[in-house]
């Protein structure tokens, strides 16, 4: 979401380690683009449900793994809740309770309705969220010096930078492989899928490393801040800090529906269904987002990262079956 909090639980920390955590993150991210695609193309997927039949045979053992997609679609529907929330809070100070409030009732009224254009609004956001990344950060390698990390944050030898680094990839992949799986007819060769898997990698690498700068920018706790990246980009301009913040908000919008109605077309069986559902994950949204959106992140997004870890591996040994 380029909020900045993703960016510091897993890599800035590390200090220049966080560096190089980066780079194998998205070398990573690259692998299963490339592995996945070729997946699709060898093995004929066309959906979610073929790709998981290549390695749970189990009907018993498919159900689990899909209720745990399920259950991680939903947790990021709380979390862009809480996000919600957490912006009108750390931006204006108003409680983060009635941002969440506000989110929660638009989605249940979007979920009731044809949610197709809204979701389609996405394809403008995040070209132009990317855009505004890049101002951010042209802004920050005008000003001064910013490679000298170890002025900013602490340089942290440990081994488990490495671990975070595949965790942030791992957890990123799980809602990654259904979109590749819907974008497989686009490409349509092994030059292609190079290019597509090369250009991820490169641009992963270049946001991220703006995002890392971008905290070294942060003048007071980072601990303290629900997203860095929005403090930052309101210090630029005043004109700026709204642009940055209607994006944002649009962006976590429309991530909000597609997770929610995702969730709710997996679990609901007929319209009453859909219906209860849709009331009870906006209720509960509001609840949850109380936990706040920064311990949310840092909480579950590592757990899910091991789950994806499974998949990454799974999807190796798929293709040296190819």
């Amino acid at each position: 979401m380029h909020l900045g909090q993703e960016i510091y639980i897993f890599f800035y920390k590390y200090g220049m380690n966080g560096i190089l955590g980066i780079i194998l993150s998205s070398l990573l991210l690259g692998f299963v683009i490339y592995k996945m695609l070729s997946i699709c193309h060898n093995s004929k997927i066309e959906n979610y449900k073929d790709f998981l039949n290549l390695f749970v045979k189990n009907k018993r053992y498919l159900a689990i793994f899909n209720t745990v997609i399920n259950i991680f679609i939903l947790i990021t529907f709380y979390i862009m809740i809480a996000g919600f929330g957490a912006y009108f809070e750390q931006q204006f100070g108003i409680n983060s309770l009635i941002g969440s409030f506000i989110l929660a009732i638009i989605c249940y009224f979007v979920f009731l309705r044809d949610v197709s254009g809204l979701i389609k609004v996405n394809q403008f956001v995040v070209p132009v969220l990317i855009g505004c990344l890049l101002i951010i950060g042209a802004n920050i390698i005008e000003s001064e010096n910013i490679f000298n990390i170890s002025n900013y944050v602490p340089q942290n030898i440990s081994w488990k930078w490495i671990l975070d680094s595949i965790l942030y990839s791992s957890y990123n992949t799980i809602l990654l492989i259904p979109v590749l799986i819907a974008l497989r007819n686009l490409i349509n060769c092994k030059k292609e899928n190079i290019i597509v898997s090369v250009l991820t990698i490169l641009l992963v690498v270049i946001l991220s490393l703006i995002i890392f700068c971008i905290l070294t920018k942060v003048d007071v706790n980072i601990e303290k801040l629900e997203m860095p990246a929005v403090y930052i980009a309101s210090k630029i301009s005043e004109v700026f800090k709204y642009i940055y913040g209607f994006i944002i908000l649009s962006s976590i919008l429309t991530t909000s529906v597609s997770l929610g109605t995702s969730f709710l077309e997996n679990v609901a069986k007929t319209k009453e269904d859909y219906k209860k559902y849709a009331i009870l994950i906006c209720m509960s949204s509001i609840i949850v987002s109380k936990i706040g959106f920064s311990n949310l992140v840092n909480l579950l997004y590592p757990i899910f990262g091991y789950i994806g870890l499974v998949q990454i591996i799974k999807i190796s040994m798929l293709k040296n079956k190819q």
